[in-house]
């Protein structure tokens, strides 16, 4: 078979959730597995995530591209959940007949390793099982922020049930292409910075963070700033609710009409110098034309593609 891998997210500003650990560290290291353990199987095996992407509907649409054109047989898009701290097990979305019967599949084997079995579930609010034209199936393995879920976890047993569900075998060999955690670095804070300049939030001396992967005294200003623009509470900490925001602000969604609210908006007013309240009024439309004029862009107040490449590139 040819076959589609897509490790989730690690494509910013298309990135994961966080919780006991990190998705884009889990995902990179079960699908990495997954596609060399259907190598060793003789499957042909197409690699879906991108290497780059400026939002996060970019990111998608080129996963799905990559499967439609190399016309693989089977999409699978492995991911991991997070909610309250309190959910857990594994859930498998499908939208086809032929998608749900291989997401029943994966789903046994996943549950054979512990995990609470949630079910197979309907698909059909995913960008990427929406745009794929072959059976495809998204994984949520396991709870990110479950202590039932990250005890539960090991990659070569989540990979190798992942596999047998797919092919209804298990590579011979077991594979070790991704060190262990203690040695994958994690380049959270990395991203961070990166997201942070490309905001244009600097840190307490004004000039741009450097981008070293490492928490210190600039960059945690520069959190402290940005959370203090965008309203949430100013911890210095890039929690799961700043990351959330962060990612909203990136994804570049079309802001227009005085009933727009959020930290989307409160971002733009920042960046416009108008008052910061959340609330896409009068005075903000006015600030946006303006900022619209001084960079030759039509003045309709519209935040649209052309107005967030002057904000944000």
């Amino acid at each position: 078979m040819k076959i589609g891998i897509d490790i989730g997210h690690n494509c910013p500003p298309d990135t994961g959730a966080r919780g006991i650990r990190f998705e884009d560290n889990l995902t990179l290291e079960v699908g990495t597995k997954v596609i060399e353990k259907l190598r060793n199987l003789g499957h042909t095996v197409i690699s879906c995530k991108p290497d780059h992407a400026s939002t996060v509907r970019e990111s998608l649409a080129k996963r799905c591209e990559k499967a439609n054109s190399n016309n693989v047989d089977i999409y699978v898009s492995i991911h991991f959940n997070y909610f309250n701290g309190q959910a857990n097990g594994t859930e498998v979305y499908a939208i086809s007949d032929a998608g749900k019967k291989i997401a029943q599949s994966v789903l046994n084997q996943m549950v054979k390793l512990g995990f609470f079995n949630r079910g197979v579930k309907n698909g059909s609010h995913l960008f990427v099982l929406k745009n794929t034209h072959m059976p495809g199936i998204l994984i949520e393995c396991c709870f990110l922020d479950s202590d039932k879920d990250m005890q539960l976890y090991n990659g070569e047993s989540v990979a190798d049930a992942i596999v047998e569900g797919l092919t209804g075998k298990v590579s011979a060999a077991p594979v070790n292409t991704v060190p262990d955690e203690e040695h994958n670095t994690d380049n959270s804070i990395l991203r961070l910075q990166q997201s942070l300049n490309r905001l244009k939030i600097s840190g307490n001396d004004g000039h741009a963070l450097q981008e070293d992967n490492k928490m210190g005294p600039a960059t945690t200003a520069a959190i402290e700033e940005f959370q203090k623009i965008v309203g949430v509470l100013q911890t210095g900490i890039a929690g799961n609710t700043t990351w959330n925001v962060l990612n909203q602000i990136l994804a570049k969604r079309v802001i227009q009409g005085t009933h727009a609210t959020g930290a989307s908006v409160r971002y733009i007013q920042y960046r416009v110098g108008t008052t910061i309240d959340g609330i896409y009024g009068p005075h903000t439309m006015a600030a946006v034309k303006r900022f619209q004029q001084q960079h030759g862009l039509t003045a309709d107040g519209i935040v649209g593609a052309m107005t967030w490449k002057k904000l944000i590139g």
